[in-house]
């Protein structure tokens, strides 16, 4: 069975459906024993940081979510829900402009760094609307920057966010989990690389698993991680954000929609399903 978790903002409906029609099992609640139970768990993107922090805490979601993650049970986090895996996020924030705020909404911390507003005006000076939405590609890092021109501008962030420590007792021991960068091929930046070059490239990610480099997802969203050693898909807008994350062997993370992303996102759904049965 797969938990779809409810933190009461929203109709999650379509992502069940995704699920189900992907062969899985899935199950829509909002009791944190059920989530305890499950083989697999979904955290939808639906609301803003701030309050799903505050609603999965206030319902033990937040803790027991953590800990399944830790024991290695399958995890795909949807939009906001991939934003929940980090530590931080300023959306719906007291002080959201500011990023280095002590009032920011703390997430799930199984990944480091804040989730913060996406720029509108790209670093040449071209303005980008604001919220993300419609349809865009996901390559691994490099593949994306390539793709959108050598000059594409990556948001990063520190790796450890070490002016404020979490009392997570066990975040030290998941960031000594978190998967290595992809190999110096997957790396090596090519301001000149066709289609016809990513198109030879593979995903080094289960998710992706017969997925091609440069597939087109659905997007909806005004907030971006940050990078990391832990990305293992790229999208640009204004700037190279992280569109796919991996923890350990089995927690993911996804900025697009993939119950809304016709064939890819129903791929990606079976992909998830593919490692929750084993």
């Amino acid at each position: 069975m797969i938990a779809v978790v409810d933190y009461h903002k929203g109709n999650l409906m379509s992502v069940e459906r995704g699920i189900e029609a992907a062969g899985g099992v899935a199950v829509i609640t909002d009791k944190a024993d059920d989530i305890a139970r499950a083989d697999g768990i979904v955290l939808p993107g639906v609301g803003a940081f701030a309050d799903a922090s505050a609603t999965m805490c206030a319902l033990g979601q937040l803790e027991v979510v953590r800990e399944r993650i830790a024991a290695g049970v399958p995890f795909l986090g949807i939009c906001l829900g991939m934003h929940l895996l980090f530590e931080e996020g300023v959306e719906g924030a007291p002080d959201e402009d500011d990023e280095a705020s002590t009032h920011n909404a703390r997430g799930l911390a199984v990944l480091p760094g804040v989730v913060v507003r996406m720029p509108k005006v790209a670093a040449d000076g071209t303005a980008f609307k604001v919220p993300h939405v419609g349809w865009n590609t996901v390559a691994p890092p490099a593949e994306s920057a390539g793709a959108a021109g050598a000059d594409t501008p990556v948001l990063k962030q520190s790796w450890a966010r070490t002016d404020r420590p979490l009392d997570d007792p066990a975040r030290a021991e998941l960031r000594a989990g978190a998967p290595a960068p992809a190999d110096s091929e997957l790396n090596a930046a090519s301001s000149g690389a066709s289609m016809n070059a990513l198109e030879k490239k593979r995903f080094d990610c289960p998710l992706f698993e017969g997925i091609p480099v440069g597939e087109y997802f659905y997007f909806t969203h005004s907030y971006i991680a940050p990078t990391g050693p832990f990305v293992v898909g790229e999208t640009a807008h204004s700037v190279a954000f992280p569109s796919a994350v991996q923890y350990g062997e089995a927690c993911f993370g996804v900025q697009f929609h993939p119950e809304k992303s016709s064939d890819a996102g129903a791929a990606v759904l079976r992909n998830f399903v593919k490692i929750v049965k084993g």
